[in-house]
């Protein structure tokens, strides 16, 4: 995913109001947004939810997003605020006298350490982005679907070997990305 090209879709999502621009920039996204929304929900059902909403929004807001400076935060913080907003909604529904502090992701940390493990959590949403798709994909399925290496390959059309190299280098590329990133916050 480039900036290049979501700032295409959006251009062509406002100038020609065009569903076809936002199909593509759903394509495009949806992946990064699920990842986002599941990691703050734990529910698929309630993350796809939360991106449809999210997509809604966005076409909503067509004609004002070409102001956005940084679209990658925009989008990361939009999720983001969009999930704990529906896990509020949710233990309200479930609890009307509990408070909502009990079950927030990360409540028993420090704002601080919170703060921490969102921002780390960003930045891994990013390096996977910057990933090559064949091996985002495998990387996806092996650690985050927790689906087999023979189950990969098959589904793939590839051998194991394959699967193995490709998932060793998103680690690689993950770990070199992500220890620029903390290594830049010990200075």
């Amino acid at each position: 995913m480039t900036e290049q090209e979501i700032r295409k879709y959006l251009r062509q999502m406002q100038e020609e109001d065009s569903q076809t621009a936002l199909r593509k920039f759903y394509d495009l996204c949806f992946d990064r947004f699920f990842r986002i929304a599941y990691y703050y929900l734990k529910t698929e059902e309630w993350a796809q939810e939360i991106v449809l909403d999210v997509f809604m929004k966005i076409w909503e807001k067509r004609e004002s997003l070409h102001t956005i400076a940084n679209l990658e935060d925009y989008f990361f913080i939009t999720v983001k605020n969009a999930a704990l907003n529906y896990l509020e909604k949710e233990q309200r529904r479930k609890n009307s006298t509990e408070e909502l502090s009990d079950t927030v992701p990360g409540q028993e940390y420090s704002p601080e350490e919170t703060l921490i493990t969102e921002e780390l959590f960003s930045h891994y949403v990013k390096a996977l982005d910057r990933l090559p798709e064949r091996c985002r994909e495998i990387f996806i399925r092996i650690r985050e679907e927790k689906q087999s290496y023979a189950q990969v390959a098959k589904e793939l059309g590839i051998s194991t070997n394959t699967v193995d190299v490709q998932l060793q280098k998103a680690v690689t590329r993950l770990r070199d990305i992500l220890s620029r990133y903390l290594n830049t916050d010990e200075d």
